[in-house]
């Protein structure tokens, strides 16, 4: 089967299905890299940024240089658009499930805290309490900085010992020393870190 007109730049099914096709997934690709980038920066990964930043440029000038040549293809504006909103959706998920950085958990318990500040210190989760006063009186206010990764473990326990409890969970762009769990898997995303200092 011949399908050399697919790859023909002059060929109705080239400027109508594979152009905008291909817009489509380059706009995919350099916006994803491009919502990861803005995630490292914000994160502190200074060294990452700019490689991320490398490709996302060159990718985005073939796709764009692609519609300067076909301005009267509404299909490339269209996949354009799309392939935008498509790599910022994906970028996020790709930064959820690879689960980057540190987060600080803030816990206003409703009740007795001791066993759960002791369970997350029996669990190598470095806690910090103070006293405060709540709308109900004195209570005590659990902080304790995590791994993102570790999140929902967190949250179990938070609930296993103090149901209902109040807490928030705020993102850390930077920390030093500290406690943290010491079953941390290296991911790919270590190896191209630059030299950067590892949180601890």
């Amino acid at each position: 089967m011949d399908i050399s007109y697919l790859f023909d730049a002059n060929s109705p099914v080239f400027i109508w299905v594979v152009l905008p096709l291909l817009i489509f997934l380059a706009r995919i690709s350099d916006q994803t890299i491009g919502t990861l980038r803005l995630i490292f920066l914000s994160k502190g990964q200074k060294g990452l940024a700019p490689f991320l930043g490398f490709f996302e440029v060159i990718i985005w000038l073939l796709a764009v240089g692609q519609i300067m040549k076909h301005l009267d293809n509404v299909l490339c504006y269209v996949a354009y658009g799309g392939g935008f909103a498509m790599g910022n959706y994906i970028g996020m998920v790709i930064e959820e499930k690879l689960s980057i950085g540190n987060v600080l958990v803030r816990i206003i318990p409703k009740k007795d805290t001791k066993e759960l500040i002791a369970y997350l210190r029996n669990s190598n989760y470095g806690v910090t309490s103070v006293e405060a006063e709540g709308a109900k009186g004195k209570v005590d206010i659990v902080f304790t900085i995590i791994k993102r990764k570790d999140v929902e473990e967190v949250a179990s326990i938070i609930n296993r010992f103090n149901p209902n409890a109040f807490y928030t969970i705020e993102e850390v762009k930077a920390i030093n020393e500290g406690i943290f769990k010491k079953n941390r898997s290296r991911t790919i995303f270590d190896s191209l870190s630059f030299g950067l200092k590892k949180n601890k």
